[in-house]
């Protein structure tokens, strides 16, 4: 919601068509608002409870709510998860109507021709630990230090209170304070944990109504898990100091009570979070990326035991953002069993390839979305992002994706590719010959095009870091061609690889075939470095002859699923809120019908049965929603292709040579440098004037920092003709 009202002084409503506004009635903006105060007022109520809650007056108010609802059949796990787990779901749900009823346009007009800082765009931190960090991100991550700091501080000076009123001895009191700041600081991280789990759902629908696309909500995870594991980790070595100081480490390490915290439990699940907090640590998750991709897999073991740990009313303060996850996670799960079509596959001299894959017509997604993609010939198990490279209007029933032949995993890509037979010809008996497996997940991506926000476009890409660009150049030629709402005007595209014949890729958008002539209505300019040659070389002018199109026949498979992402809003809705509904039915039968009965009242298997609930919940409920969304998707298939037969997706035609060369011909090449970014910008300033200019960056860290610096340093000069340049990155980093 912040990042959406933030970006809101650049927009007109959402209706604007062909540079008019549509007017929206009265009741219409009502709910609208409506939705949003209420939203705005759950979140801020939410957070201020977290925040105030180490203080003794809402400790007090805690403890007075808990006597008034414990009564209920739910009893405190009831009372206490209405109270910090159920204002997610409940925003969930208010979000879900919001993107229903008020679905966000893909154009956009500016109100007004004075450019206006925005705190999401605006970069203050670049070479810190955090990266490029924002105005906005600053923001939060001062919020949660003041949060730290204050409820750490609160804690003490009551457990110091509270110590200092016995008469036991000092050895003694030192034994209690450590136990009592173990305590604390679990206190704490469980609340973090609440947090933790809400920016990694991929196709959250909380992340879909604020516009972060999961590819930046990743780094919110990070930066919280690594909060969430310092706090867990010291809340671990209280304890064992304690139990050490006095003797009996490994009695209370191995204790396992019936009643009161099960501290075996406690040890499995921190001991499997602190495995996945160290793969997780950049120098580790770069050079063992699978180390760090298998042992994040333990996060079933971290939740399984800390619910056992800690009891099922104490599990409940965090139990919301992880039921939103388990929804995500067993959505795409479903997705991802699909096995879909591959159209076609390209090889490019430069080492990369181009997969086209077969989609519904009715599946939504943008020119800076990206998927998830599994080839079972390769490997079971690992998944990779990759984004996508063609636009939604480039064809009703086909998604690409480029990828460059970097590891283990690539290489192995591109050697099946080109081992791929050709097809028999019809009438000829033959052997079955070799295909790709491919399963997919996503797309994932903003909510709105973001890309169309800003007349004036700066796209700087470092090697395969150009494959969304071609999306969003696509994207708007299509517009242009269709006379569809666009704003973008001016675009300078900066490309920086190694070598001139990675520069071969530019043919993948055919300019002149999708706009004739578009250079009357959009100024389109493409500054390409080659850093590691110094003059061109003899065969340069020939690389886009030179492709390796390999064509192979479908696979027994089907189209995208549209189930996770920006799929259906009332499926995915449905899918939501009935699982939810379920999981409160399923738990307040539990404990009418077994719980209360049967006396059961240890905390840990209490605990094990909450999260028995949760799962059930969703595989029951949800997997009915999204089965009967399954058998929808296949009703509409079929009719979309019978009503529409011609629209069948194909094998794209590789343009010819005339064509491929349009685009190579607006670029200039310079040969061993790479971009000056303050003499790139300084010549935009001078030409552009006092305008907004949105600079989305996809690359490797340097590249970002750089370009973030220059557009900090431009926009402070604050000059009377000076651009504001808006950074925005686009480069996934698991």
């Amino acid at each position: 919601m912040a990042e959406h009202l933030a970006r809101e002084p650049l927009l007109l409503n959402e209706g604007s068509e062909h540079g008019f506004v549509k007017q929206t009635s009265f009741s219409e903006s009502l709910v609208k608002w409506v939705l949003k105060i209420l939203m705005w007022a759950i979140f801020i109520g939410w957070v201020a409870l977290i925040f105030f809650y180490p203080s003794e007056f809402i400790q007090g108010l805690f403890q007075k709510w808990i006597l008034l609802t414990s009564g209920t059949v739910f009893g405190y796990s009831g009372s206490i998860f209405l109270l910090f787990s159920a204002p997610v779901l409940i925003i969930a749900f208010l979000s879900i109507a919001y993107v229903t009823a008020f679905p966000r346009a893909y154009h956009w007009k500016k109100k007004s021709n004075s450019p206006r800082f925005s705190l999401w765009t605006f970069p203050v931190l670049i070479d810190g630990p955090f990266g490029v960090v924002s105005a906005a991100e600053l923001i939060g991550i001062l919020l949660f230090a003041a949060y730290i700091i204050w409820a750490v501080y609160a804690y003490t000076m009551q457990n110091y209170s509270s110590i200092s009123k016995s008469s036991l001895p000092f050895k003694v009191k030192s034994y209690q304070m450590l136990d009592m700041s173990g305590l604390r600081l679990g206190s704490i991280g469980l609340f973090c944990l609440a947090f933790l789990f809400l920016p990694v759902s991929r196709g959250s629908i909380l992340l879909r109504v604020i516009d972060i696309p999961f590819e930046h909500a990743t780094k919110y995870h990070i930066w919280l898990g690594h909060l969430t594991m310092m706090l867990f980790t010291l809340h671990g070595i209280c304890y064992m100091v304690s139990w050490v100081l006095q003797g009996r480490l490994i009695q209370e390490m191995l204790e396992w009570r019936n009643i009161g915290i099960a501290n075996l439990a406690g040890v499995i699940s921190l001991a499997a979070g602190i495995l996945m907090w160290v793969t997780s640590l950049r120098p580790v998750r770069i050079q063992y990326f699978e180390l760090f991709f298998y042992t994040h897999q333990l996060y079933v073991v971290f939740i399984l035991f800390l619910a056992m740990h800690v009891g099922d009313f104490i599990f409940s303060i965090a139990a919301g953002g992880i039921f939103l996850f388990l929804l995500d996670r067993f959505l795409r799960f479903c997705q991802s069993r699909t096995t879909i079509n591959i159209i076609a596959a390209t090889t490019f001299p430069c080492g990369s390839v181009e997969l086209v894959f077969s989609k519904p017509k009715n599946l939504r997604y943008n020119a800076l979305s990206f998927i998830f993609l599994q080839v079972r010939e390769l490997s079971w198990l690992q998944w990779h992002p990759f984004s996508v490279s063609s636009s939604p209007l480039d064809g009703r029933r086909h998604l690409s994706v480029l990828i460059k032949v970097l590891g283990e995993w690539t290489r192995k890509l591109q050697d099946n590719l080109i081992n791929i037979p050709e097809q028999p010809s019809k009438g000829l008996t033959s052997q079955p010959y070799s295909t790709i497996t491919a399963s997919v997940e996503g797309p994932y991506g903003h909510e709105s095009a973001y890309h169309l926000m800003y007349e004036n476009l700066i796209l700087v890409a470092g090697g395969i870091g150009i494959s969304p660009f071609f999306a969003i150049l696509s994207d708007i030629l299509h517009r242009v061609q269709e006379r569809k709402p666009c704003l973008p005007k001016n675009v300078l595209i900066v490309w920086a690889v190694k070598r001139s014949k990675e520069l071969s890729l530019l043919s993948v958008v055919d300019a002149e075939s999708i706009c004739p002539s578009f250079s009357d209505k959009l100024h389109l300019e493409i500054q390409t470095y080659v850093t590691q040659e110094s003059e061109p070389l003899l065969e340069d002018g020939n690389h886009y002859k030179s492709m390796n199109c390999s064509s192979f026949p479908m696979t027994n498979g089907s189209s995208m699923s549209s189930l996770v992402g920006t799929g259906n809003n009332i499926w995915s809705g449905s899918y939501i809120i009935i699982s939810s509904f379920g999981f409160v039915i399923l738990f307040g039968l539990l404990r009418a019908f077994y719980i209360r009965p049967f006396g059961i009242s240890s905390w840990w298997f209490q605990g094990l049965l909450f999260i028995i609930c949760m799962t059930v919940s969703v595989i029951i409920f949800g997997g009915l929603v999204v089965f009967l969304w399954h058998l929808w998707e296949e009703k509409v298939s079929k009719h979309e292709i019978s009503m529409d037969e011609n629209e069948r997706s194909g094998s794209p035609q590789r343009k010819s040579d005339a064509c491929q060369t349009n685009l190579a011909c607006l670029r200039t090449t310079q040969y061993g440098c790479r971009p000056n970014f303050q003499e790139i910008f300084d010549s935009i300033a001078k030409r552009w004037g006092h305008v907004d200019v949105g600079v989305i960056v996809c690359g490797p860290p340097s590249l970002q920092s750089s370009v973030a610096k220059e557009c900090r340093s431009q926009s402070l000069k604050c000059r009377l003709n000076q651009p504001i340049f808006h950074f925005n990155s686009h480069s996934f980093d698991l």
